[in-house]
């Protein structure tokens, strides 16, 4: 449980910030996909209104997330904020992203994998993976694996539990799970529980003329987000690392500004209540802070509270698969039992 459970689906994340500004005071900070009108730049706002000692924001468009920071400097002008430029669609422009954040910080407190695209047409990777999987779930994937020297340095002095790495998830995850038979969406023959959630609602059925479904991949890549927190929680918290994921509600940002009309209107059909960014930052924030999750009470949480995700997000045996098809797909392995 946390600590706070009046916290719910209306509050902002900025009064969360203040709530726990003791844990972010002089802390080092990372925000991934920060820009404006979204929820990294809520999110970034919040942490740098109580005074971090670093706060880093990665984004692939320097103009972008510079208006960020130029809104931070104004309202907050004693916080340092830090750009690296990071495609999380790119390995080559991650393991580039992790070696400027080492030249920034030789420690890093909380890490948010806030960075995440939706797509409704084919695309992939330069290494040939399917664009969302590739970027929702590879690129952070390898970013966090490659940032583990700098939260081991950091968990070494915080309290146990107190260094984060939180993931943005989605409820959407529970439309697909893993298609570890057809993870490219190419139309290999996949087992049944493997396959999608059947029948999809309305404008969420349908694909391009080459059968290719935006909003299955994109489950399939939240689910991931999912299933690689799980692996980390059974590695990681003994390390002094605590790692949460969490739906942050629906929100509408930028992230949708390439989707159809009538893919647009049938969420509107389905979503219940439509937060604000800074509502919608707030979940984020108690994950990452929240004294109560030091010691590991859940794996995934929304509307500042812990809840359950569908179980094909919570199988061991598929987390062990994902992470195992992850390393091959990053040409790297990464051993966490040899850092205890």
């Amino acid at each position: 449980m946390t600590s706070h459970p009046e916290f719910g689906q209306n509050t902002p994340g900025s009064e969360v910030a203040k709530v726990f500004s003791g844990q972010i005071r002089g802390k080092t900070i990372l925000i991934t996909g920060v820009s404006p009108k979204g929820i990294g730049h809520t999110t970034a706002l919040a942490f740098a209104s109580q005074a971090p000692g670093l706060l880093i924001l990665a984004s692939r468009t320097k103009s972008r997330v510079q208006q960020v920071v130029d809104e931070i400097n104004e309202k907050h002008p004693s916080t340092r904020v830090e750009i690296v430029i990071l495609d999380l669609g790119s390995q080559k422009a991650i393991r580039d992203a992790v070696a400027e954040v080492g030249k920034l910080t030789g420690r890093l407190d909380i890490l948010i994998n806030n960075a995440g695209i939706v797509v409704t047409s084919r695309q992939a990777t330069p290494e040939g993976i399917e664009q969302q999987f590739g970027t929702n779930h590879i690129g952070p994937f390898l970013f966090t694996n490659l940032l583990l020297p700098l939260l081991l340095s950091a968990a070494k002095t915080n309290p146990p539990g107190a260094t984060r790495v939180v993931s943005l998830a989605s409820a959407g995850h529970r439309l697909s799970p893993i298609r570890f038979s057809d993870y490219n969406f190419e139309g290999k023959p996949v087992p049944p529980e493997e396959d999608h959630f059947k029948p999809l609602p309305g404008a969420f059925a349908d694909t391009t003329p080459d059968g290719y479904n935006g909003i299955v991949t994109y489950a399939q890549s939240k689910t991931a987000n999912i299933l690689f927190t799980l692996y980390l929680q059974k590695h990681l918290p003994q390390l002094g690392i605590s790692p949460y994921v969490l739906h942050p509600g629906t929100i509408e940002t930028d992230l949708s500004r390439n989707q159809s009309d009538r893919l647009t209107a049938q969420f509107y059909k389905v979503a219940l209540y439509w937060k604000t960014p800074d509502e919608g930052s707030s979940t984020t924030l108690v994950a990452a802070l929240d004294p109560a999750l030091n010691d590991i009470k859940g794996l995934y949480l929304s509307d500042c509270q812990i809840a359950d995700p569908v179980p094909h997000a919570k199988d061991p045996v598929a987390a062990e698969k994902l992470w195992k098809l992850s390393e091959e797909l990053v040409n790297e392995k990464f051993s966490l039992e040899a850092s205890e």
